[in-house]
């Protein structure tokens, strides 16, 4: 249960003197601070104590293990007992002298004493604006990745700040490798043994203020990217031959822009983003400093990056929040000759009244009525000329329609160790492996650069699916330093979605290190492998599994 942490009232003490004697007036309000639905302490206004309560907190986890390839899956069953101590602090007894020489008093008859003074009962306190319209933070707000101190999934009612605001960060890294030309498919350090601009960022934004209920708000984001990672966050018809026409190693994208509209009357406030947002349900995110680890999971690396269209959040209470949406399909523009329109999503998520569990479930992408149905789709546009034989031939452009559902758990132990494990299951009709074409090469005939290029990969008449897995152990060792370790499965049955026909596994061991409140760095060790004998999809097609060190660096920028 949410425990509001209610202020006790101070009491008021004024000291008068006069010339029989220093008089003393103090009032406590009489208050009660409520610590859960079975203990409530009351404070009598006669009782002149300042009272402090420390919370604490014994968790009791039973746990059992079972193996999905390298994925281990946690059941947890906690209950928490709860302790308080009451810490008096010494009452007040008299008020302090002046410092002027104390007048000198003389003995009066008790018939001539004056009366005693009447206490006057001061005016009632007007009440502290209040802060925070949400559940307390359940976790520390060293973690980065998932919600940072805040469960996955909407943030209505938590203190934001509300100006005008412009900042960034810069992300160079290296990933040092087994393989010699391409760490593909892990992402987004694709590129292997040399340093690189990962991502350079720069944000403009205004938030609404979301605490307050009394009026409309409205803000909006605008984050340009450019580096390495963009080759991850590319939306297909936004400057996207970049990608996927001259493959380029580092390229710019305006990877959110979206306008905010903040209606606090609807449900128990409504967010409302319109444009091109960040995809809702993952525990992994786009930007660097939203991530546990430097290297992404692979089941990361094949779902949707960002949807273009109108999200709706809505706070139902503390414990549920809706999200809702209908868009042009995922990293697709909507006048790209491949936007799927209407695609719709619908998740939830619910908090637990102990504030200790969050499940984020649903339906992140779904066509509904578009005209291709959940069918791949491909069009022409553009010519070239074949080497092969001579002739003009059209371009072949297609991008992938993915049906996607995701469930995200994440399990609090205490503030400073915390589980959280996400699973999705994909699927598409009539797709291409590899999915979405990348033409790079395609006039040429040249080799693939970094697991792109090529044109259109081999039909998939029919169901293409897939399935991901991903768990994230997270405890902080240190008041600058937590450390990760991530379990990671993808099984790509037909290789539509990575190009290779196995399943996968890895396992990343990472810590992170914040030198300042603007710099930090992310070392990890990972190892992966595909299971299928035979595939192998790590350096250029080349390796079964894969073994690489990473580092990367991120240092903030104006006022975030």
């Amino acid at each position: 249960m949410h425990r509001s942490l209610e202020p006790f009232t101070v009491m008021n003490v004024r000291a008068e003197d006069t010339k029989q004697h220093d008089r003393q007036k103090n009032q406590t309000d009489f208050k009660q601070h409520r610590l859960d639905s079975s203990l409530t302490i009351a404070v009598p206004p006669s009782a002149q104590w300042m009272i402090r309560m420390d919370d604490l907190t014994k968790w009791i986890v039973q746990s059992k293990d079972g193996a999905i390839a390298w994925t281990t899956v946690a059941s947890l069953t906690m209950f928490t007992l709860l302790l308080s101590s009451i810490i008096a602090v010494v009452p007040v007894s008299a008020v302090a002298q002046a410092a002027s020489p104390a007048p000198v008093v003389t003995a009066t008859p008790a018939a001539m004493t004056a009366p005693a003074a009447t206490v006057t009962p001061a005016p009632a306190a007007t009440s502290t604006p209040e802060v925070r319209r949400a559940l307390p933070a359940p976790l520390d707000p060293l973690f980065t990745g998932g919600g940072g101190a805040e469960f996955n999934g909407p943030t209505i009612g938590v203190p934001s700040d509300h100006g005008f605001r412009v900042y960034g960060w810069i992300d160079p890294g290296i990933e040092l490798s087994t393989s010699k030309y391409s760490n593909y498919p892990l992402t987004y350090d694709d590129v292997p043994n040399a340093p690189q601009m990962d991502q350079f960022i720069l944000r403009f934004e205004r938030q609404p203020d979301t605490v307050q209920t009394d009026h409309f708000d409205w803000g909006f984001r605008f984050t340009s990217l450019y580096g390495v990672d963009y080759r991850w966050t590319t939306q297909q018809g936004t400057l996207s031959n970049q990608l996927l026409l001259r493959n380029q190693t580092n390229g710019y994208d305006p990877v959110e822009t979206y306008g905010i509209l903040y209606f606090p009357r609807w449900g128990e406030g409504t967010y409302v983003e319109i444009g091109r947002y960040i995809s809702p349900p993952d525990i992994e995110a786009q930007l660097a400093p939203q991530n546990f680890l430097y290297t992404h999971s692979l089941m990361f690396d094949f779902d949707s990056y960002t949807q273009t269209g109108f999200l709706f959040q809505t706070k139902l209470s503390n414990y549920w929040t809706i999200e809702y949406a209908i868009d042009w399909g995922e990293d697709i523009a909507p006048w790209d000759g491949s936007a799927h329109f209407p695609t719709g999503m619908l998740l939830a998520r619910y908090v637990s009244h102990s504030n200790r569990n969050s499940v984020l479930f649903g339906i992140n992408s779904i066509s509904l009525g578009s005209r291709n149905g959940q069918n791949f789709t491909t069009y022409e546009k553009g010519f070239y000329i074949n080497p092969s034989t001579g002739a003009q031939e059209p371009y072949i452009w297609g991008h992938d329609n993915l049906q996607q559902q995701n469930v995200t758990w994440t399990h609090v132990f205490n503030s400073k160790f915390q589980n959280q494990m996400e699973w999705y299951y994909l699927y598409e009709y009539n797709a291409y492996v590899g999915g979405t074409i990348n033409n790079y090469n395609v006039a040429t005939g040249g080799p693939l650069y970094l697991g792109a290029g090529g044109g259109p990969g081999a039909f998939l008449p029919g169901l293409s699916d897939a399935t991901g897995g991903v768990d994230y152990l997270e405890y902080i060792f240190s008041p600058k330093d937590f450390v990760s370790f991530r379990t990671d499965y993808l099984n790509d049955p037909r290789g539509e979605r990575s190009g290779f026909a196995t399943s996968y596994g890895s396992l990343t061991l990472g810590v992170t290190h914040r030198f300042s409140n603007v710099f930090m760095m992310r070392p990890e060790i990972r190892a992966e492998k595909a299971f299928r004998p035979g595939v192998t999809p790590w350096d250029n097609g080349t390796k079964a599994y894969q073994t690489t060190f990473g580092l990367d660096a991120i240092l903030n920028f104006g006022n975030p």
